[in-house]
């Protein structure tokens, strides 16, 4: 059992993730976001159980782990017995393993379904479907069909979640067989490269992020210089491998003195750290954008989730829900602040709508950070709630956007590292100041934390609720008090 169908997809991906994975799995570095998508992916799977009615388990735990050779006998047990469908069906066979999502039995054989958490069929859950119809051929297993079931993103939510309607279902035996056909030598690779007591040699590349990032491109870029070529504001990894393997250019002095060609944001980036020069600054550009601006002022910023099981009626997977926010703004000289977050419980959106449409008068410039994502936001809204959707689009059509400032090139520091998030600039600009280090904050740090700890919200109660609301309050108005101190720089830079 040495071999599984998450194992083989890494090794399609890199075989030396794939060694890793092996031999040094200490060295992995699993973002939450790649957390968040496996504990989504279990939640779907759970559900996806139930698409043809009832169901027999094949799981089995020794302690808090599979015990994969008792799922494999219990699997045995089920199709001897006829059950029509078996969830996490198991089967081994000359070190491949698998356990199958749902195996249905038919007059004809058994159909497989792959169940996967995206609203698309990706090339890498055909080479997994291959992978099972491979394992479940040398077992002897009549296969009819094979599919994948993935999430209908029309679908809208009224009462409790259909699993019929939730899921699209696709056959995807054509599609396989070529994978099939090659699948005995990719297994066969990949156990060589299992058993090979050293690590393979792998170039970086786009294989590095692609179909999924790479845990492990901390460890394999650990002899690079700092910043590197991969480093690069907007610069592919497939042009940085070239760079760096045909023309042997790592370092940002490498770049410079290879005169490699590069657009003014880059090179202003290489140029920056390599030379260890002041902060940027263009005056004309800033005061351009600061004239833009009005008063009354308003500091906004937004906080969402996406589900692919939707939590609530009238709600579509992977529908952005806007449940939080916060709102700087000045009354005279005096800096205040509002605030909204939902109580996890239920559909915060209409609360939320109506509160910002009181709290934000219709005349005022509204300053966001990517003012894409909060138009956007607002126009959804304004879209549910046509009863205070005017007052919603004029506060749209008047926001601004303070990324401008450095999307555009008129402040840089080497600090950024060619990046622009507010979680980029605002340490730059504020080096060593906790007021507004996202690190100092208690529980959220980030809005991935801040969606996954939401949607946990609604399993809380007592004091341990309030102590997350509270977290999850703070983490949103130091978004808006980073514009606040941003705009405070930038007005001061361009003196």
């Amino acid at each position: 059992m040495g071999l599984s169908k998450s194992k083989l997809t890494r090794f399609c991906q890199c075989p030396k993730q794939f060694w890793l994975d092996e031999n040094k799995r200490g060295l992995a570095e699993v973002s939450a976001a790649a957390e968040a998508r496996f504990d989504e992916g279990t939640r779907v799977g759970e559900l996806a159980k139930r698409l043809f009615g009832g169901f027999d388990d094949a799981t089995v735990y020794d302690g808090d782990k599979l015990d994969l050779t008792a799922m494999v006998e219990r699997t045995a047990e089920l199709t001897a017995a006829g059950a029509e469908n078996i969830c996490e069906a198991a089967f081994s066979y000359g070190g491949c393993y698998c356990a199958v999502d749902i195996l249905h039995r038919t007059a004809r054989g058994y159909e497989l379904y792959e169940v996967k958490s995206s609203a698309h069929v990706k090339q890498v859950y055909l080479i997994d479907v291959a992978y099972q119809r491979y394992v479940l051929g040398l077992c002897g297993v009549k296969l009819v069909g094979a599919y994948i079931v993935y999430i209908n993103t029309d679908y809208v939510r009224r009462g409790d979640i259909d699993p019929r309607g939730l899921f699209r279902i696709q056959e995807v035996s054509a599609a396989t067989d070529g994978y099939l056909a090659q699948m005995c030598d990719t297994v066969a690779a990949a156990l060589d490269v299992a058993d090979d007591p050293f690590e393979p040699t792998v170039e970086l590349g786009e294989r590095c992020a692609s179909p999924y990032d790479c845990p492990y491109i901390g460890y394999c870029e650990r002899d690079l210089p700092e910043p590197n070529v991969f480093d690069i504001y907007r610069m592919g990894r497939k042009k940085a491998a070239e760079l760096y393997y045909n023309d042997g250019i790592a370092s940002f002095d490498d770049v410079l003195r290879r005169g490699v060609k590069l657009s003014k944001m880059q090179k202003r980036q290489v140029e920056s750290a390599a030379n260890g020069l002041p902060t940027y600054v263009d005056r004309a550009g800033v005061n351009k954008f600061l004239a833009e601006l009005w008063s009354p002022l308003y500091f906004l910023d937004f906080e969402t989730f996406m589900a692919a099981i939707p939590p609530f009626d009238g709600l579509s997977p992977y529908k952005q829900v806007t449940f939080q926010y916060s709102l700087h703004y000045y009354d005279g000289e005096k800096l205040m602040h509002r605030e909204f977050l939902g109580d996890g419980r239920t559909d915060p959106r209409r609360a939320l709508a109506e509160r910002l449409a009181v709290d934000i008068p219709t005349d005022a410039c509204v300053l966001a950070y990517n003012k894409s994502f909060e138009c956007s936001r607002l126009t959804e809204l304004a879209e549910l709630f046509p009863e205070i959707a005017d007052r919603l689009l004029k506060i749209r059509d008047n926001v601004r956007d303070l990324l401008d400032v450095f999307r555009g090139g008129y402040v840089y520091d080497k600090a950024m590292g060619g990046g622009f998030s507010i979680k980029k600039v605002l340490p730059a600009l504020f080096a060593g100041d906790r007021e507004l280090d996202y690190n100092a904050l208690d529980g959220v740090h980030n809005g991935q934390e801040a969606n996954e700890t939401y949607m946990r919200l609604s399993e809380l109660d007592g004091a341990e609720y309030e102590t997350t609301r509270r977290q999850l309050l703070e983490y949103c108005k130091l978004d808006t008090l980073a514009m606040v101190k941003i705009l405070e720089k930038i007005k001061e830079l361009s003196e």
